[in-house]
């Protein structure tokens, strides 16, 4: 069997990539929309999420380097003549459904391996290349951006391989002729030197994926702001004002580390430098629980079973601030989720005249605050929680 395509037929290698690819097609949409409908309530159901995700991952990049491969092998061969020629507008819209169903297979899975190399999260991708894309920065913004074209996407996949299968089926049905055969076997048929539609239908599937996709931004749909969070805190009164700061997280999940911030949170430091041990000062935070971005799993951590932030929407760290041997700590108790319990931050502090530079490190126990309980097995989700924060601070003039 010969492995080009002819004026008149598919070779081997175009047939086999078709049916490779509607394979992956046909397991990776509905493994998609099964591990986004799966419950996650404990730890078997978020085990057999990961693992419904992970398959459709991994699908997708194998359908799209499939598609890729599909795409150049069609630019280097003589594509068979259609079957039809006279049927004017019957063969522009099979080779605009053609085109449509080409972008289709790069936009909808490069979108979602985007999504995943741009957030932290569950779900690796089993292969052994890793989980990052080249160019692709780790942005909770993108994203999300590319999480909405990867769902409008897909839409227009949904449609063009309707519109494909139904034109099979017609032609196998109703007209009778060879195009199934030629595609399934390799049969030769129509005449040569009939012509395709010129760059009518690569203008209309270009039309269609405007028509998605600039919908979809119309609509609002890529719009990265926040709905519905709890009103952002007021700046406390303090003696050393917060300039800039991260207040950061990070977990380890199924073997991966998850790493994730709080965008919005205040500190009350009153604060005075001093050589002797003892007592410099004391600081009161208050963070803003709905504010945390959390990877690819934001939605689930600030659901009922983790940080519950609906009923819990701040939390709180009162503490005395001691210059101890080898640098500072700040000893208190953190208010989280309604449980309060000791926590100690060492930090290291440098001093520049009235402006301060802080750095400090501690590691919780998420279970000594409810969050995840339904999740006991460390393996799925760490016990231990780190915790980092760095900030420059500036003496206010009334201190």
């Amino acid at each position: 069997m010969p492995l080009a395509n002819t004026a008149t037929s598919y070779g081997s290698l175009a047939r086999l990539f078709h049916w490779l690819i509607a394979l992956g097609i046909l397991l990776m949409i509905p493994l998609g929309w099964l591990a986004h409908l799966a419950p996650m309530q404990d730890a078997d159901q978020i085990a057999l999420k990961t693992t419904l995700f992970s398959a459709h991952k991994t699908l997708g990049v194998a359908v799209f380097l499939l598609a890729l491969g599909r795409i150049v092998w069609a630019i280097v061969q003589p594509r068979p003549v259609p079957l039809h020629p006279e049927r004017r507008a019957e063969t522009t819209l099979a080779d605009t459904v053609h085109w449509a169903l080409y972008a289709a297979l790069v936009i909808v899975p490069l979108s979602g391996w985007i999504e995943h190399a741009a957030t932290d999260g569950f779900a690796p991708i089993w292969w052994p290349f890793g989980q990052n894309l080249p160019f692709v920065p780790n942005s909770p913004e993108l994203a999300e951006t590319m999480a909405t074209v990867h769902f409008l996407a897909q839409w227009l996949l949904v449609g063009a391989l309707v519109l494909h299968v139904a034109g099979a089926i017609k032609h196998a049905a109703v007209d009778r002729d060879a195009t199934l055969r030629r595609m399934a076997h390799g049969a030769a048929a129509g005449q040569p030197g009939a012509r395709h539609a010129g760059a009518a239908p690569a203008v209309l599937a270009l039309a269609a994926w405007i028509a998605v996709l600039g919908g979809g931004a119309a609509a609002g749909y890529f719009s990265n702001e926040e709905r519905g969070d709890a009103p952002a805190l007021e700046q406390a009164a303090s003696d050393w004002q917060v300039q800039e700061g991260t207040l950061s997280i990070s977990l380890v999940q199924m073997g991966s580390e998850v790493t994730g911030s709080f965008a919005d949170w205040t500190a009350a430091i009153a604060f005075e430098p001093q050589d002797a041990p003892g007592k410099a000062g004391e600081v009161e935070v208050t963070i803003s629980i709905p504010s945390l971005t959390l990877g690819s799993v934001t939605s689930q951590a600030l659901g009922a079973d983790f940080f519950a932030a609906n009923d819990f929407p701040t939390a709180s760290f009162n503490a005395d601030i001691l210059n101890v041997a080898d640098g500072y700590e700040a000893q208190g108790r953190l208010t989280l989720k309604g449980a309060e319990v000791p926590v100690t931050l060492p930090f290291q502090l440098t001093l520049d005249g009235d402006t301060a530079r802080m750095e400090g490190r501690t590691t919780l126990d998420r279970r000594n605050y409810g969050i995840g309980d339904n999740m006991g097995d460390p393996g799925q989700l760490g016990f231990e929680v780190e915790v980092l924060i760095e900030l420059t601070a500036t003496r206010s003039g009334d201190a």
